[in-house]
């Protein structure tokens, strides 16, 4: 089309201001004078078409650009200041994902990684959901993108393949009882007798067990045998490659095979009566071990042949020397481990390993496993860690630190000070050595005040690299 009353002859910059959508960039203007004097018509609509060209690619370009700019790292600038005349700003341009890579692998990045564990409660607040409704309708590692997201820190969570076993049926029932409680009950039916399992969900707080499947030993155990091993070779694999697929560089997801043998044994019948039965039938948990292994050590195969380069994460809940003791777990957990990390590594992946409560005991056990990542190194009174310069020295500069920022008496009862004043102190134990990520003595409690979170990230931007 041309300006009215021009007929072709109309300059282009007429054209341009009338009819095109967008603004041409300054440079376009050029044409403007050939317009004026250009008596050929198809030279005319040459250069229009032309300007209408660069037109559409200008916020092509634009936009590209954008988007490059927040996949180098969120080319974020952090900012902090105290009432001082002092203000530190630190550039970054590695992605979270490539910085807690590069903390596993013992590289540096551009500032000292700073990964809070987030799990439950503050993924929950941050997306204003109650626990139940978190717990049942939000993906975890969907949750903690979030999360990680709106505090702007590096992370880490998990995924796991589903585990479909045809030689079970289950149904389950979920029912409010009213006052923000519900309860889920699954009854799982085998060959061997059926096994009853029930929760306890509440909107403030995680579920929890309040009746587990094993209640007679010698009666249900051949039944929840049945359910223990599902077929490795049915594992599917679809939620979990797309989870890693959404999450990209935002955090490092990685892929769960399981916990260690105490949990695995123990968790249909409680934790008390997991020892009991380790003590009662040594000879049957001996057998049991062996094949947990087996069956670990395949399972860890699998994942890394139908998973791309995602860390391979090992659980804990009652599988450590608070709960059971070290000489137990070094005899019924440490063989466990070792066959994972050994397949991990053979497959070339990193793997990582969660311990927490007092570790002291069984840190050279672990360092001996190989594995590449421990955390959360809790101080007194749940854990023991004490020294870390001690902590620096055992692990000898092959094994990642993560953790040790205390989740109660810094984060929820200090204030910004207290929070700054620790991941120093972290910071001054490991300075020179990239093998660092500050986290938290595990879980973030819901209570812990904004101002402290930001304040973790903050001082840990400020810690020299290199």
């Amino acid at each position: 089309m041309v300006a009215e009353g021009e007929g072709i002859r109309a300059p282009i910059h007429k054209i341009r201001q009338q009819h095109l959508p967008c603004r041409v960039p300054r440079y376009m203007n050029v044409f403007s004078r050939y317009g004026n004097r250009a008596y050929d018509g198809m030279l005319v609509l040459f250069v229009y078409f032309v300007v209408q060209l660069l037109c559409f690619l200008h916020p092509v370009y634009n936009a590209h650009e954008a988007r490059l700019a927040r996949n180098a790292a969120r080319a974020a600038t952090v900012a902090h200041t105290q009432g001082r005349d002092d203000t530190v700003t630190t550039t970054l341009t590695y992605t979270p994902r490539q910085r807690m890579l590069n903390a596993y692998l013992g590289q540096w990045s551009d500032c000292r990684v700073v990964a809070p564990e987030f799990w439950y409660y503050l993924p929950a607040r941050v997306m204003g959901l109650d626990m139940v409704t978190f717990a049942r309708e939000v993906p975890h590692w969907k949750a903690l993108q979030e999360t990680f997201r709106h505090y702007q820190t590096e992370g880490w969570g998990i995924v796991a393949p589903a585990q479909p076993n045809p030689a079970v049926e289950s149904t389950s029932t979920f029912e409010s009882l009213g006052e923000g409680r519900y309860q889920q009950r699954i009854i799982t039916r085998t060959r061997y007798g059926t096994l009853s399992d029930c929760r306890m969900y509440d909107v403030k707080e995680p579920s929890w067990h309040v009746e587990r499947p094993i209640k007679n030993l010698a009666q249900d155990y051949d039944a929840w045998l049945e359910t223990a091993f599902p077929p490795l070779e049915l594992m599917d694999f679809t939620e979990a490659h797309h989870a890693l697929q959404a999450v990209g560089e935002d955090y490092l997801l990685e892929v769960m095979v399981g916990g260690m043998f105490f949990d695995f044994m123990a968790q249909p019948m409680g934790m008390e009566e997991g020892v009991m039965a380790l003590a009662d039938h040594e000879d049957r948990y001996l057998a049991l071990q062996q094949r947990f292994n087996e069956h670990m050590t395949e399972k860890t195969r699998l994942i890394c042949e139908q998973t791309a380069d995602a860390p391979i994460f090992i659980a804990c809940s009652w599988s450590c020397a608070s709960l059971m003791g070290p000489n137990l777990w070094r005899r019924w957990d440490l063989p466990g481990v070792k066959a994972i990390v050994d397949e991990a590594h053979r497959h070339g992946r990193l793997v990582h390993i969660h311990y927490h409560g007092k570790i002291m005991d069984n840190l050279p056990d672990l360092i001996e496993t190989g594995v590449d990542c421990i955390c959360p190194f809790e101080r007194l009174p749940g854990g023991d860690v004490t020294d870390l310069a001690l902590v620096r020295r055992m692990l000898g500069g092959a094994i990642t630190m993560n953790g040790n920022v205390h989740t109660v008496e810094r984060l929820i009862r200090g204030c910004p000070a207290d929070v700054e004043r620790e991941v120093q102190e972290i910071g001054e134990a490991f300075a020179g050595e990239p093998r660092l990520i500050i986290g938290t003595g595990d879980q973030v409690g819901g209570e812990t005040p904004d101002e402290n979170i930001h304040a973790m990230v903050e001082a840990s931007r400020r810690l020299p690299v290199g």
